[in-house]
């Protein structure tokens, strides 16, 4: 239970230094979008990153080179699922979430917060986290696609031209 053998030890060692390097080199190779985890698809992959090393370093049962291959699948999907979205509106409709107005001028959206099981408290609390008190001062709170909440003041919202594409802000 403490120790099985040195043999084992040495094995972790020397297959989880070689399969760092080579994780280290496909995510170099597959580009910053990788890691960004700019939606559920891109977060789910960076999980099954650790998952996989973890596995290719604990598991004798996997070799070195059906680890290394599950690492390069893993990035060459994120690839192919990025350059789909890209490049194929239908597929990014399809693969990513669309951002979700949760408030405007101070207004809440409860059928966007019922859409997003997200209570009002929830709400309220994101926007006492980033500093501001009254909801009058809000312009509006944008669910992304990655799950995080933007909270765009009043003072801050310009033109608002980065709120463009968002369903309901047309009247902001």
């Amino acid at each position: 239970m403490w120790f099985d053998s040195l043999d084992d030890l040495l094995r972790i060692v020397l297959v989880g230094a070689a399969a760092y390097v080579v994780l280290i080199v496909v995510l170099r190779m597959s580009g910053k979008r990788t890691l960004a985890q700019l939606n559920a698809f891109d977060f789910v992959v960076t999980v099954s990153f650790g998952s996989t090393l973890a596995t290719i370093l604990l598991s004798s049962e996997v070799s070195f080179s059906e680890g290394i291959t599950a690492l390069v699948l893993l990035a060459a999907l994120q690839f192919l699922v990025a350059w789909l979205s890209v490049r194929w509106p239908g597929a990014r409709g399809t693969l990513t979430a669309k951002p979700a107005l949760l408030l405007s001028n101070g207004r809440v959206h409860q059928d966007a917060l019922r859409r997003n099981r997200l209570t009002e408290a929830e709400l309220r609390q994101a926007i006492r986290m980033q500093g501001t008190g009254d909801l009058s001062d809000v312009k509006a709170v944008v669910l992304e696609t990655n799950g995080k909440i933007s909270i765009i003041s009043t003072a801050k919202y310009g033109s608002g031209n980065a709120l463009e594409g968002i369903s309901g802000t047309e009247d902001l």
